[in-house]
């Protein structure tokens, strides 16, 4: 028997209502848990982005343009209303459960505090989002160039991370 197939281990499992475990014995309640972090996390991201930045001073993130430009380099379709179904999608249930089947368990593993895992998490999100779609795949320059968008995203991506992940053990019952 090894560590993992313990008793111990398995009730750390149980315990944890954002194990991989937990998840699968409730599948609906999963995701639900999943939508509604997604839903939470995403309207701080736009909020902020939109509004709340913007009113501040500061760039306005414009991520269904992205999202569009992305379909239409990837896919060659031009669709206002794709690339809306696209960040919602992204929003709603990828980066959910990004954290729960990546980013999480890794950062459970390393010993991290989860609060600090879910910043790196919304840094990685940022590298994916404005470092790899943005300019790698779209073509546009490195990072944004740097500029306020690219800054802003930074902090809506984390933004987003933090609501999430708080959001998904609120919802699962995991507390606070």
């Amino acid at each position: 028997m090894t560590a993992a197939d313990s008793p111990a281990a398995s009730e750390a499992a149980v315990a944890d209502p954002l194990a991989p475990a937990a998840l699968a014995a409730d599948p609906a309640r999963a995701a639900l848990s999943v939508l509604g972090a997604g839903a939470a996390a995403t309207i701080a991201f736009d909020l902020y982005g939109q509004a709340i930045s913007p009113l501040l001073g500061g760039a306005a993130l414009a991520p269904v343009p992205l999202a569009r430009q992305t379909l239409q380099t990837v896919f060659g379709w031009d669709s206002a209303g794709g690339a809306h179904l696209l960040h919602y999608l992204a929003g709603l249930v990828a980066y959910p459960l990004g954290w729960l089947m990546i980013a999480r368990p890794l950062a459970r593993r390393a010993g991290l505090p989860e609060l600090a895992a879910a910043a790196l998490w919304g840094v990685a999100l940022w590298i994916f989002a404005i470092g790899i779609m943005a300019s790698w795949v779209n073509g546009n320059p490195f990072f944004l160039g740097f500029a306020g968008i690219a800054w802003v995203a930074l902090a809506g991506h984390v933004l987003f991370a933090l609501v999430c992940a708080w959001a998904l053990r609120r919802t699962a019952g995991a507390g606070g």
